[in-house]
């Protein structure tokens, strides 16, 4: 059975930092760790789970500030798609130094593809390449949990005046590769509350 959890680690950028888990396996994904912590490391650690991989949806600073840490801890890999890999080792293309933080990170030690696979126990986790708010954004999806990083916001969408942001890939991202799911998919974003797929086609006044 899928199990997920969410913390908030970085409370000046509200960036929900997701835990995907098997509890039957208890392999998990920890997805844009925004911060290192402790707390959460021992949230982790008491429910026994065996994370697998770091997942970043996006290279932004404030949802890759914990790879080194959790990484670390639980001596597992950082996974990014390969259009944003270098975001991980430019703080002036993560925005770290313009937030402040002086972050020193490590290049990903695997690169995910579009359509890719990621097996925890019995659940199968596919990577969906969203461009649009960067140019390797993704999303991941778990049978009906869509966990859509900076993509798909409840009655928003991810900001695409950065660099590397488009408008029309981002709106094509989500016509194309999200609002193609059951309506009743449960979307975790990067930012925000949880909402779903049909209540996003239906409301969402930037897809409209």
């Amino acid at each position: 059975m899928i199990k997920i959890e969410s913390a908030i680690l970085l409370p000046e950028f509200q960036t929900n930092t997701w835990l995907l888990w098997d509890s039957d396996s208890l392999e998990a994904l920890l997805i844009d760790p925004s911060s290192p912590s402790e707390k959460f490391l021992n949230i982790i650690k008491g429910k026994r789970l065996k994370v697998k991989m770091i997942v970043n949806t996006h290279g932004h600073g404030d949802h890759i500030g914990g790879n080194l840490f959790f990484g670390q801890a639980f001596n597992c890999p950082c996974a990014i798609h390969a259009l944003d890999a270098d975001m991980l080792v430019d703080n002036k293309k993560n925005f770290s130094d313009y937030m402040g933080y002086n972050m020193k990170l490590k290049p990903a030690e695997h690169i995910l593809e579009d359509g890719e696979i990621i097996h925890l126990g019995d659940i199968d986790v596919k990577v969906i390449h969203t461009p649009g708010h960067t140019p390797g954004g993704i999303c991941l999806l778990a049978d009906k949990y869509l966990i859509s990083g900076d993509t798909l916001f409840e009655q928003s969408i991810g900001r695409t005046d950065f660099p590397g942001g488009s408008n029309s890939a981002i709106l094509k991202s989500i016509r194309e590769k999200l609002f193609c799911l059951d309506e009743d998919t449960l979307v975790f974003p990067g930012h925000g509350p949880t909402t779903s797929i049909g209540l996003e086609k239906a409301n969402n006044p930037f897809v409209q």
